[in-house]
């Protein structure tokens, strides 16, 4: 099904809202509208496969396609390793790091080193960070990614693709410039979204110093990797969406309440937004 049926709020036909003003209201990429090929299709029982190799890897993040072959069979899923494989790919993951295969970067591009060694941040703005996640719809599959205030956690702005394509973290990280003060200190992984021209030379445009996960190196972006654990199991899990517009309406939600209204133990019961804003900013930008 293409992309135009699935999101049935965006009208190429309107006089009033053009298609870039349409994407933006619904937080969609201009590119991920117009790329022909739509959501990615998978049959039911892949797609059942796929959500259990999901909720399996955010458990055991260093589960590869033995193990997480292994895991299947107990659960009654007769699947070889090499269909393994083949899902595991599609969903952007492999073993020790749980994810995207943004980790591969193109021998083309650049990979910068890992600042964060020994650095305290304590600070907003100090230290942001990015990486993707996949998410099931019910009949395919699409990616998300954020970014992140490392201090507070504060999510600052996500945008979801049907492809992993670069444009949607350059997108997200662009929304998230405008709308916030620029941090000293920008972590990813060594992904090509990541390395490529575009990313990086957004970040060099703005003065941000670049720094990138060591490879294989899960812990070196923990936070974001506790956010998406967070969004599956607290919304993602719950919820079976069925379109795009679904999915963002539901993430809109999400992002909300992790930002203003759910507490972390590690700020003493403290939102996201009151360690990032301040207590009596983030209550009246609720």
């Amino acid at each position: 099904m293409s992309i135009n049926k699935k999101i049935k709020c965006i009208d190429p036909k309107d006089s009033n809202l053009s298609i870039s003003r349409q994407c933006n209201l619904i937080r969609l990429p201009r590119s991920s509208y117009y790329r022909p090929r739509g959501i990615t299709p998978e049959n039911n029982a892949n797609l059942e496969i796929m959500r259990l190799i999901d909720k399996e890897f955010l458990k055991h993040p260093f589960y590869g396609s033995r193990k997480m072959r292994d895991y299947l069979n107990r659960k009654g899923f007769p699947v070889n390793r090499k269909r393994v494989q083949r899902l595991m790919r599609l969903m952007g993951i492999e073993s020790v790091a749980p994810k995207p295969n943004t980790s591969t970067p193109r021998k083309e591009h650049k990979v910068y080193p890992y600042l964060l060694k020994k650095l305290s941040i304590t600070e907003s703005d100090q230290v942001w960070c990015s990486d993707i996640t996949y998410i099931r719809l019910n009949h395919g599959f699409v990616y998300l990614t954020a970014v992140m205030d490392w201090a507070s956690r504060y999510v600052l702005s996500w945008e979801v693709s049907v492809t992993m394509d670069d444009d949607f973290c350059v997108n997200a990280l662009k929304s998230a410039l405008r709308k916030h003060n620029s941090p000293k200190i920008f972590n990813t992984d060594q992904g090509s979204q990541y390395t490529g021209s575009a990313f990086t030379g957004a970040l060099k445009e703005e003065g941000i110093k670049i720094s990138m996960d060591g490879k294989g190196r899960y812990l070196d972006n923990i936070f974001i990797e506790r956010l998406w654990r967070s969004v599956k199991y607290e919304k993602i899990f719950l919820e079976e969406f069925e379109t795009m517009t679904e999915l963002i309406t539901g993430l809109k939600e999400y992002f909300q309440f992790y930002n203003f209204e759910r507490p972390h133990q590690s700020f003493k019961r403290k939102t996201p937004a009151e360690v990032y804003w301040g207590e009596k900013v983030a209550q009246k930008a609720a």
